[in-house]
């Protein structure tokens, strides 16, 4: 039930998907969503972004420890890019779409964030082990994370992915010191 959720929450958001859909793309008995999640749609909300929180952060971390910054930039703008594509500009980042949600999923939202902080605090430490100094590390971490997610959001509105391929060859060139 958690990667239909997942899957569902990328394309219509939380507050857009119902809990039926959800049951009915998992192909689960109506009852068994309550029985594993017995606070509804908010605590599967919540389950749901910290498990996706949870895979992008494993990947980003094997990446920063296997190729480093650039190539974990490149790693991440072709995932998401793929997911566009894929999915004709309906899926996107399910951490932003649960940062993006109204006041119902408070838990979620608070995952997201949570997710957001781990993923900058890791691109921040692998700048520092590069040489920047933590301040510069951290801002420019900050910088790559908000620019992703960003391209993320306009290349869904603009169904394009224009804007991934402009951060893509445009962060290098702004913060070379990063790279």
């Amino acid at each position: 039930m958690l990667l239909s959720a997942v899957a569902l929450f990328r394309r219509h958001g939380i507050d857009g998907t119902a809990i039926g859909e959800v049951i009915a793309d998992a192909d689960a008995p109506r009852g068994s969503i309550y029985h594993h999640f017995p606070g509804g749609k908010a605590q599967l909300a919540e389950e749901a972004t910290r498990m996706a929180g949870a895979a992008v952060t494993a990947a980003v971390a094997h990446q920063l420890a296997a190729d480093g910054p650039e190539a974990t930039l490149t790693f991440l703008i072709d995932t998401f890019r793929k997911e566009l594509l894929d999915s004709d500009f309906t899926s996107g980042c399910p951490i932003g779409a649960a940062a993006l949600e109204g006041g119902g999923t408070p838990a979620a939202r608070a995952a997201a964030g949570e997710s957001f902080a781990m993923w900058e605090s890791m691109v921040a430490a692998a700048l520092w082990q590069r040489g920047l100094a933590l301040e510069r590390a951290e801002a420019l971490a900050t910088t790559v994370i908000a620019a992703l997610e960003g391209a993320i959001m306009l290349s869904k509105a603009q169904r394009s992915t224009r804007a991934l391929d402009r951060i893509e060859a445009g962060l290098p060139a702004l913060v070379p010191d990063m790279l």
